[in-house]
């Protein structure tokens, strides 16, 4: 399939040059943000504004953390983690998979809005998960 790197472009260039203060954000937080498209088999984000879900599973500053991308699709393999998210709002819980290969540094000008949380227990089985793939 042949990406449109030409839609992304413009959206990169204005979220790179913004004045807007980032978002303040915090680990075990899950947030659509503006991946864009990518090459290869790199995880892109969707829809006209290239958003893709991410879990903040490692706060560096206000600025990055170490994010993972997520997906719809039920994977049970080594390179996947799946769980629930615990909505902010009642009864929208959603079934989801961590894509842990996809692990990555982002900035924060990338974050949209926020759409709930990993539970704490998730959030270590996550990262155990994750050292496990270390060699």
């Amino acid at each position: 399939m042949e990406k449109d790197y030409l839609m992304w472009m413009p959206l990169k260039k204005v979220l790179n040059n913004t004045d807007e203060p980032r978002f303040f954000f915090h680990e075990r937080e899950i947030w659509h943000s503006y991946i864009g498209e990518n090459i290869g088999f790199e995880q892109d984000g969707g829809g006209e504004q290239f958003l893709r879900p991410i879990i903040v599973i490692r706060k560096f500053n206000n600025e990055i953390f170490w994010g993972v991308p997520l997906t719809r699709a039920n994977k049970n393999l080594p390179f996947y983690f799946a769980f629930t998210i615990q909505s902010e709002t009642e009864g929208n819980d959603e079934k989801v998979t961590a894509i842990l290969s996809q692990v990555r540094l982002i900035d924060a000008k990338r974050l949209r809005r926020m759409i709930g949380y990993i539970s704490k227990e998730d959030l270590a089985n996550l990262k155990e998960k994750l050292k496990a793939l270390l060699p």
